[in-house]
């Protein structure tokens, strides 16, 4: 491990990653657990660290750049949001350092969006888009970081001027489960991203974003009275609510402005899909290796070889 330059860690919620990076950027070891900040938070963020890079035998004063909920007001230290518009290169300037006696522990802030008419926050994503936007270049560029909570960022040059969260992966889970609709999906499995209910839904909730509710009901309806499998349904389902997902990402967009899709494993396949469908064609950027590569420019902005 003599090798290593820093460590990386993003700290979610209810997840933990850690990569040890070399000199050269390469990874050197990485660990993954659920000791998020909610397990972190009831036992102690610094012994959680400590545990997980000895497992790696990292050296004794090895700096950590760290991004996510750890900075949040119930984390380990408050890492406070940066108001928008701000560039992106203020996230590194504006990070926190952690008070401890043996290593150089950073922790990267996230972003506000302070408008009464749109309030909204960022924590953890922003790390991916420093990592994504090397990638993009200059002009104006929509970015989509999906998930529990969507994440849709207007970045021009360089700027972040505005973002928009859309709550549709936490939305589907409390319909699929606590609604009516929960009848109609009962027992369904997975659904292909080219699925014709699946993109039909979206097509019809890009175009007519104003029956969201009359939309989500045609699930049950199409059940009872066309006969809708449970696959279909819970395609028609994610299909509408990703539909009105990107209506409403669009509708704040510069004209102009080239889509980029920041994700991985099932989601990315299905955003891309559904993107496509509507020929925005999306640039796709890996998310793991985002946050990789934000952390990266992170560090060595503070840690200059």
């Amino acid at each position: 491990m003599t090798a290593a330059s820093y460590a990386a860690v993003d700290w979610g919620t209810s997840s933990f990653r850690l990569w040890i990076i070399s000199e050269s950027g390469a990874i050197l070891a990485e660990r993954r657990s659920g000791e998020g900040m909610t397990t972190a938070a009831k036992t102690d963020f610094s012994a959680v660290l400590e545990t997980h890079l000895q497992a790696v035998f990292a050296p004794p004063h090895l700096p950590v750049i760290v991004c996510g909920m750890a900075g949040a007001r119930q984390g380990w230290v408050e890492a406070g949001y940066l108001d928008t518009p701000a560039p992106l290169s203020a996230i590194v300037q504006a990070a926190v350092t952690v008070p401890d006696a043996n290593r150089d522990i950073r922790i990267l802030p996230g972003l506000a969006q302070r408008s009464k008419e749109a309030p909204d926050v960022i924590r953890g994503e922003e790390t991916q888009l420093l990592g994504a936007i090397s990638q993009l270049g200059n002009g104006s560029h929509l970015v989509c970081m999906p998930g529990t909570h969507s994440k849709w960022v207007r970045v021009t040059g360089g700027i972040v001027d505005g973002f928009s969260t859309f709550m549709t992966g936490e939305l589907f889970d409390v319909i699929a489960k606590h609604s009516i609709l929960s009848h109609a999906i009962a027992g369904a499995g997975s659904f292909a991203n080219d699925d014709p209910a699946f993109l039909d839904a979206v097509a019809k909730a890009v175009k007519n974003p104003a029956l969201a509710t009359n939309l989500v009901f045609t699930v049950r309806s199409g059940q009872l009275l066309h006969g809708l499998s449970a696959d279909d349904a819970k395609a028609r389902l994610s299909g509408t609510l990703i539909g009105l997902e990107i209506a409403g990402a669009l509708a704040t967009a510069k004209p102009g402005s080239g889509v980029c899709l920041v994700a991985s494993g099932a989601l990315a396949a299905l955003y891309q899909s559904a993107l496509s469908a509507l020929n925005l064609n999306p640039v796709t950027i890996d998310a793991d290796e985002a946050v990789r590569h934000g952390l990266a420019a992170a560090a060595n902005a503070i840690w200059p070889a």
